[in-house]
């Protein structure tokens, strides 16, 4: 007799996960953003052009602490998230992680896959020695701040307007939550 195998895990990212990881990006902005980004913006998102650029990330990453979380269902790529050092200038990039693109599939929300990844990233950065970790999300997804929040993140008081296409057209107001991680290594 063998022992049930899991059919839901998370891992980190391979480049051939690109195309799989561009599908849900797709389909989670066209379904996240639809009354926050114009229709023509997300109309215009290609999963293969996309890929392109997820396919180099993976391949080449600017920090060898920058990673691709990917959630599975069997084999099926459900949801993605993005580590790495903290990008702003206020945070020390040696000391302080950031948590963005915490994405699941449309299709597949509630089924645990976001916990997944949440979990899975932030056991990435405490692996990557990390002290705590940021993430930036759109002020209006209320949703994805109470997930947070229960988690553990709180606010830290900075906040951001993203120009999304470079001409003031389209806009993102976001806020930044924070976390510390707690140390449990034995003393």
């Amino acid at each position: 007799m063998t022992a049930p195998s899991a059919d839901v895990s998370a891992r980190v990212a391979w480049a051939e996960d690109a195309p799989a990881i561009a599908a849900v990006q797709v389909r989670a902005w066209r379904s996240s953003y639809a009354g926050l980004l114009p229709a023509e913006v997300l109309d215009g998102l290609r999963p293969d052009d996309i890929a392109a650029a997820w396919r180099e990330a993976l391949g080449r990453p600017t920090d060898a602490r920058n990673r691709v979380i990917v959630a599975l269902e069997r084999n099926l790529v459900t949801g993605f998230v993005v580590t790495g050092p903290a990008g702003d200038p206020d945070c020390d990039p040696v000391a302080t992680g950031e948590l963005t693109d915490l994405t699941v599939d449309p299709h597949k929300r509630g089924a645990g896959h976001g916990s997944r990844l949440l979990q899975a990233g932030v056991d990435t950065l405490v692996a990557d020695r990390f002290s705590g970790a940021v993430s930036w999300l759109p002020a209006e997804d209320d949703a994805l701040r109470a997930f947070l929040t229960e988690a553990g993140w709180g606010p830290d008081g900075a906040h951001r307007t993203l120009d999304l296409l470079g001409d003031g057209t389209t806009t993102v107001k976001q806020v930044r939550l924070h976390t510390t991680f707690v140390d449990v290594t034995p003393a």
